[in-house]
């Protein structure tokens, strides 16, 4: 019996010790640009911790799992202004963290990845929607939690063609990245067997639209922009600039619905989403906030969590360690969508359900019921393996 209490004794010793002991730290940088970009809707304006709230409420949810496996994780944030070297600023970052949150515009996120390639750095892009990051620029130390202008245009093209909704009005900007949305629709068109019966263009022609008389001009001016169309049972927009699509619904000629950039818009995550657990995670993001938590909120924060699911995992804070565990067949996270997320293999894209929202409602979530993969269904939305062009490097 006495022998018994002693080595009960020396296993309580033993545990205090591991959990007296100092902590593996895991630094995780976050590196987005100053400033915020105005949209047109004063209620969509977003806030100036877009994207990082959303990586330091994943930052506590590691923590709450790490103080039982001797781990702590640490976000170190940076911020670049206009004209600043993205790359100094990712190299003082990554002196002191193995991960890095890449909240950057595509050319950006190009030179930093190229920087810091050889120092073992993964990033994680958490705003850029190119496609050409997942294809002929795609970079084996970057991961995409960011949906790409594909899984976005097939999330949407998959309802409407399950309404029935196949004859579109397309209606496009005139910026660059209006036009790359374009392309993604035109795709999903073809692939999914609807019927784009024109195509339109909106010219930015600049212009206050907040003066007194600003709704008035609006209110003649969308009407007779879309007068004399084909018959169409939608209208599709694509305005990621911002300068036209939030003014079409209820203002088209003929009584039609409005989809793309405005009306019903294909989101990773929305502020109504409340399936699947989702309101623990809302709630908690409001109560620190004091705000809804956008898709760029939950798209760092699965990034973090990503980084906290392989280090538990892999019980390691090694960064090698743990960027193969997440690009391995074992790895997958859980993001409130219903399912478990995967990586894509061939060019490091999160596979993830996209929802359809009105801007009070979750309509409804891709992909959508019928549309059928022999690997996961998932993979209907975005450029799939056979098409893809990647070759990580």
């Amino acid at each position: 019996m006495i022998r018994w209490l002693v080595g009960l004794i020396g296993l309580g010793v033993a545990a205090t010790s591991a959990l007296a002991a100092d902590p593996v730290a895991i630094g995780v940088g976050y590196l987005g640009v100053a400033g915020t970009r105005s949209t047109l809707s004063l209620v969509e304006q977003p806030a100036e911790n877009d994207g990082v709230a959303g990586a330091r409420l994943a930052i506590e949810d590691n923590n709450t799992t790490g103080k039982f496996l001797g781990q702590r994780f640490t976000l170190e944030e940076r911020r670049i202004k206009e004209g600043e070297d993205p790359v100094q600023a990712a190299a003082a970052l990554a002196d002191k963290n193995g991960f890095i949150i890449a909240d950057l515009p595509a050319d950006a996120l190009l030179k930093v990845s190229d920087a810091l390639r050889d120092r073992g750095t993964l990033l994680f892009n958490v705003a850029a929607i190119d496609e050409r990051l997942r294809e002929a620029d795609c970079r084996a130390n970057v991961i995409h939690t960011a949906p790409t202008r594909a899984m976005l245009a097939d999330a949407l093209g998959q309802y409407l063609v399950w309404k029935k909704w196949s004859r579109w009005l397309l209606v496009v900007g005139s910026h660059d990245e209006d036009k790359l949305f374009a392309d993604a629709l035109r795709r999903t068109a073809t692939r999914f067997g609807a019927k784009i019966v024109q195509e339109r263009t909106f010219e930015d022609k600049g212009g206050a639209r907040r003066t007194d008389s600003g709704v008035t001009l609006i209110q003649r001016q969308m009407p007779v922009f879309t007068q004399q169309a084909p018959a169409y049972d939608v209208l599709v927009a694509a305005d990621e600039s911002e300068v036209f699509g939030a003014y079409l619904p209820y203002r088209t000629w003929d009584p039609r619905p409005v989809a793309g950039s405005a009306g019903l818009v294909p989101r990773s995550w929305d502020a109504a989403q409340d399936q699947w657990g989702a309101l623990q995670i809302q709630n908690r993001f409001v109560k620190l906030n004091a705000r809804r938590m956008t898709a760029l909120d939950m798209q760092a924060w699965t990034a973090v969590r990503m980084i906290g699911e392989a280090t538990s995992r892999a019980n390691s804070g090694d960064v090698k360690k743990v960027t193969d565990f997440i690009k391995g067949p074992d790895f997958s996270v859980a993001a409130f969508k219903g399912t478990r997320l995967t990586l894509r293999d061939w060019n490091l894209q999160l596979r993830q359900p996209i929802l359809l929202v009105d801007g009070r409602m979750v309509v409804s979530v891709s992909p959508q019921e019928g549309f059928l993969h022999q690997v996961s269904e998932l993979d209907t939305l975005g450029y799939d393996r056979p098409e893809s062009k990647c070759k990580l490097k």
